[in-house]
């Protein structure tokens, strides 16, 4: 017999199989003894979190002939024909590859037929956001009132490019990453059922590695068990085949920065790379040591738990971090980041990497006795952001040629020289500028960096265009590869729509120019007072 892959093999067959989704897997049991079923559903997350497979878990449940507490029996001849795809009742169509107007007229020819066997014919559409502009529209009104006996299921990785209208006419669950010792467990039962061997450290950065995806665990699970053969799988196997490295080597290029040694902090990273480590995964393995060195610093022993890594690596964390201050780390991660958006365009990897190795042991420069300890490399960027930030002040307020903040009531105090006053912006970008934050959280989950850096961009308005257009304004370099993004526009024009009600367009702009006028939400002190950490003195 041919071999299965583990995360075909162990596929969840009923709700108490899936892992990290409770939330989710109550509400569809609940539904089911209640006999409260809806008639369509959109299932989102990240991909490998169980979309698919709760599906198909509820599917068999609503046809069960004998439910055991809403989860389905599998003894039953419609679970088992349903487990085995053999079912007529259960159609899953691949959208990405079915997404036209004749694939959706099939299934509304077909939705007229009642099932076979059991109660409910189940619709599973796959990668529901690749149904095209059409699609969705023949869709629409079979969706909203199909027959009693029809049930869909739609499953996205973007939910934002799900229409509206569809999406109004669904029940909406959302998947979310599943928690990285959910995901160890899982492996730990996984491996002691195949009848393998594997180490508990090994499993645990399987999982960690994973982000939050099951699938992709027992992916990586299957190629390192296949490597290890008969004998125990163990961490050292697992670093060798995924290309990355021990934090032993990043306490020594970190060692080499403390001591400015550049021979030793680049000599490490160059026998890793030596080795076969891949380096963009090296760079993003390096943050997360930092990061992990950061919450040490800033939080103490009460940020343990947050750090998912082994008792005996913890303990040389504690170690490394009590050389640091958060400030140092937090500009490390900075210029690490920084590193890892350059790689993937970068023509030679290895050089820029190595010069900002050496830029990092700079950071720990000694300084003169009696200043600042952060070193000449802080104190440099620092002084580059202030001056970044006069010269916004300086195009913001000194001429008068150029559009200025509104003034609320509260900065409206007699001035030396009166601001030329500008148009006030329409009430629902005020609005949309208030809700910025929480608009940029509902970005996809992936998109960590971009919903720190773009939180913090200033919603910005043109008054002598007049159109509905909100310039996000980003307040940081590292983020210039941003700039006039289609993607990242459209997403949060999007999360606009659905959240607030209102078309309006995004524009994501880096310079301050004469269609960015601010909408009042900042003014300039406060993003002086927010960026610099100190107190402002006007004069």
């Amino acid at each position: 017999m041919a071999y299965v892959a583990l995360y075909r093999k162990y596929r969840p067959e009923t709700f108490e199989d899936v892992k990290g989704q409770e939330a989710v897997v109550t509400a569809l049991r609940n539904q089911i003894r209640t006999g409260r079923i809806g008639h369509a559903y959109l299932f989102s997350g990240t991909r490998g979190t169980g979309k698919t497979s709760v599906a198909k878990v509820f599917a068999k449940a609503v046809n069960c002939e004998d439910p055991q507490d809403g989860s389905p029996c599998m003894q039953c001849g419609v679970c088992r024909r349903i487990a085995a795809g053999a079912s007529l009742n259960v159609i899953e169509i691949d959208a990405a590859s079915n997404n036209g107007v004749d694939n959706i007229r099939q299934i509304i020819e077909e939705v007229a037929y009642r099932p076979t066997e059991g109660k409910y014919k189940v619709y599973i559409i796959d990668e529901a956001h690749m149904l095209s502009a059409g699609a969705f529209n023949a869709l629409l009104k079979t969706l909203e009132e199909p027959p009693s006996y029809v049930i869909f299921i739609l499953a996205t990785t973007e939910e934002w490019k799900i229409p509206a209208t569809i999406m109004s006419r669904c029940q909406r669950y959302e998947f979310r990453r599943i928690e990285t010792d959910v995901i160890a467990d899982r492996l730990t039962e996984l491996t002691q059922k195949s009848g393998a061997k594997a180490d508990k450290d090994a499993l645990s950065y399987i999982a960690k590695r994973a982000e939050g995806a099951m699938r992709d665990a027992l992916s990586i699970l299957d190629q390192c068990l296949a490597f290890s053969g008969e004998r125990t799988l163990t961490l050292d196997d697992v670093l060798g085949i995924l290309g990355t490295v021990d934090t032993a080597v990043f306490r020594r290029i970190a060692e080499g920065m403390r001591r400015e040694d550049v021979r030793e902090a680049v000599g490490a990273f160059r026998e890793a790379v030596a080795g076969g480590r891949d380096i963009s995964q090296l760079i993003s393995d390096f943050i997360w040591y930092f990061r992990d060195i950061l919450l040490l610093c800033a939080g103490g022993d009460a940020a343990i738990p947050l750090i998912d890594r082994t008792q005996d690596q913890i303990s040389a964390l504690r170690e490394d971090a009590r050389g640091y201050t958060a400030e140092e780390v937090s500009e490390k991660i900075r210029v690490l980041s920084d590193l890892s958006v350059q790689l993937k365009t970068a023509p030679n990897a290895n050089v820029l990497c190595e010069v900002a190795l050496i830029r990092m042991c700079r950071m720990h420069a000694a300084a003169p006795e009696g200043s600042v300890t952060y070193g000449d490399a802080y104190l440099a960027r620092l002084a580059e952001r202030i001056e970044a930030l006069e010269e916004r002040a300086d195009a913001m307020y000194s001429a008068p040629q150029h559009i200025v903040p509104n003034i609320t009531e509260e900065d409206s105090a007699p001035q030396e020289e009166e601001l030329p006053p500008a148009p006030p912006a329409p009430e629902d970008l005020q609005r949309i500028a208030r809700n910025w934050s929480s608009i940029v959280e509902k970005l996809p989950n992936g998109m960590h960096l971009a919903k720190v850096f773009l939180g913090e961009a200033i919603p910005k308005y043109d008054p002598l265009s007049g159109d509905m257009t909100l310039y996000a304004e980003l307040t940081d370099s590292f983020w210039d590869a941003y700039t006039g993004s289609g993607d990242v526009e459209k997403m949060l024009s999007q999360i606009i729509l659905r959240t607030e009600g209102v078309q309006a367009k995004v524009k994501i702009t880096r310079k301050p120019d004469r269609k960015s006028a601010d909408t009042g939400i900042k003014d300039i002190r406060a993003i002086l007072s927010e960026r610099i950490h100190m107190e402002i003195e006007e004069q």
